[in-house]
């Protein structure tokens, strides 16, 4: 009998081993998170907003969190704001997170009224007029979108009490948006009325924010006014590397038919102008086409990284490499799987892809969960506390994984936290036999981090802001005590 009780027992030890999270069930209101490497400090409930880009600005003496949203859902349009106490479309959250563990909400400036992709005020960027050549030493600048009509300015020195500068409007669409500080220099994603596509680039000077001037619209031939013939596919978001990287790189596509996109930034603010076909080529360096089946949400650049394994090479051991992450869209796995990519752009008209990474489904069921599962988003912040050693991507319901990528040809994942849903968390529905099936999980959206070693998650289906630390051997890998 003691035989048969010890097999038993070593059955079930296996079982649960084989299992583990593959064998979880839904998300449920008072569960634990899930985590490795990974813990809690401090949370947000940020209104029950929808949640996209959080940027984090120490401020003074202070540090605070800027988050952009989504608009309403068709239940509940516009979420009260406890501190006015009115109803108000989807904007821009402004979160004081000086002491981690204790945020506290200091202001929601309302966006377009609309909801889901239709509204709110989804990405935002901040600079120091101290920073930009022509800004006032006194503000500090967030530029964020507003809805898919307009790019605005704020001044929010006093980041309770806003003070709006500037508003460039008459769009059809907006995005993810990248502003210099040191020059001035803004890549907007917008949609310029006369254009054939959605979205593309529109160059502005922003050194002095109370006083724009547009430099230059850009897009990929055939999407310029006058074109015809097929539409290439849209743009997601640009990064620039500055006048000293002198390269900007743009992510075009979102879930499907990607390309990254290398520019010469000198070249594309002083070359010139007028968007012709041939206009449109001369700043481009190269293009790296993706598979039908993926997009390229974010391309974060990392010149010269250091390659252990190349150290004896006899061309050194540095590598230029640009890490891009699709977004998936779809619920419960209705599409190809959206991942992260590394390519090693070092022979810049050669660009190729050298490794991949993706959560295993079968770790947690990810595709029964409900909502999306996949990548969206990565941290873009360049601080050295992570920047070349660690990445944080986004995956939707399975929560934002920590990666090792101090060798981007293989990088590996050191940590995850997926966190409790709440009673604010929205549904996720996919239509079957005609009829919807709803579920809830967690649908981790954007993530930043901060020069402290912070990481900021913030949530797509109202569960709010999180913020974590890591903990165990990934914190050994960024190098943190």
């Amino acid at each position: 009998m003691t035989g048969r009780v010890e097999l038993t027992a070593c059955l079930g030890i296996v079982l649960v081993a084989v299992c583990g999270l593959a064998c979880a069930q839904p998300q449920v209101i008072g569960a634990p998170p899930e985590a490795s490497n990974m813990k809690l400090v401090g949370t947000n409930d940020l209104q029950a907003r929808s949640a996209y880009q959080p940027t984090i600005h120490h401020q003074g003496d202070r540090w605070i969190a800027y988050i952009g949203h989504h608009g309403g859902t068709d239940d509940i349009p516009d979420p009260l704001n406890p501190i006015t106490g009115k109803a108000e479309p989807n904007g821009t959250s402004i979160v004081d997170v000086t002491d981690p563990a204790h945020p506290g909400y200091l202001r929601h400036i309302p966006g377009q009224e609309g909801k889901y992709e239709g509204g709110g005020a989804q990405m935002v960027r901040i600079c120091d007029g101290k920073s930009l050549p022509k800004g006032d030493p006194d503000a500090v600048y967030m530029l964020r979108t507003f809805g898919s009509e307009a790019h605005e300015i704020w001044n929010v020195a006093d980041p309770a009490n806003p003070v709006l500068v500037t508003r460039l409007g008459g769009l059809k669409d907006t995005h993810k948006s990248f502003w210099e500080c040191d020059t001035g220099i803004a890549f907007l994603v917008s949609g310029a009325p006369d254009w054939r596509t959605r979205r593309m680039t529109q160059v502005y000077d922003l050194s002095d924010p109370a006083h724009p001037e547009k430099i230059r619209d850009f897009g990929l031939p055939g999407q310029e006014p006058g074109a015809t013939g097929a539409v290439p596919t849209e743009l997601h978001g640009p990064i620039s590397t500055g006048p000293q990287g002198n390269r900007v790189y743009f992510g075009y596509g979102t879930d499907k038919g990607g390309l990254l996109q290398i520019v010469d930034r000198d070249k594309l603010i002083h070359g010139p102008k007028q968007p012709t076909p041939d206009n449109l080529r001369y700043p481009e360096i190269s293009r790296l086409a993706m598979s039908a089946f993926n997009g390229a949400h974010t391309t974060f650049p990392m010149p010269q990284m250091p390659i252990a394994e190349f150290a004896h090479d006899k061309d050194g051991n540095t590598r230029d490499i640009v890490m891009i992450v699709d977004e998936a869209i779809v619920n419960e796995c209705g599409e190809p799987r959206q991942m992260v990519w590394f390519a090693d752009v070092t022979v810049e008209n050669r660009p190729m892809m050298i490794s991949s990474y993706t959560v295993a489904e079968a770790s947690g069921s990810f595709c029964e969960r409900g909502g999306r599962f996949g990548s969206h988003s990565a941290n873009e912040s360049m601080a050295k506390v992570f920047y070349k050693k660690m990445a944080f991507i986004a995956f939707f319901n399975a929560g934002v994984r920590a990666l090792d990528i101090r060798d981007p040809y293989h990088p590996h994942e050191v940590g995850y936290f997926i966190p409790s849903i709440t009673a604010s968390t929205d549904k996720r529905c996919v239509t079957v036999e005609g009829k919807d099936r709803c579920k809830v999980a967690i649908q981790t959206n954007n993530v930043e981090t901060d020069e402290r070693g912070y990481i900021y998650i913030v949530d797509r289906a109202d569960t709010g802001l999180h913020i974590l630390e890591l903990t165990g051997a990934a914190r050994a890998v960024a190098g943190l005590p």
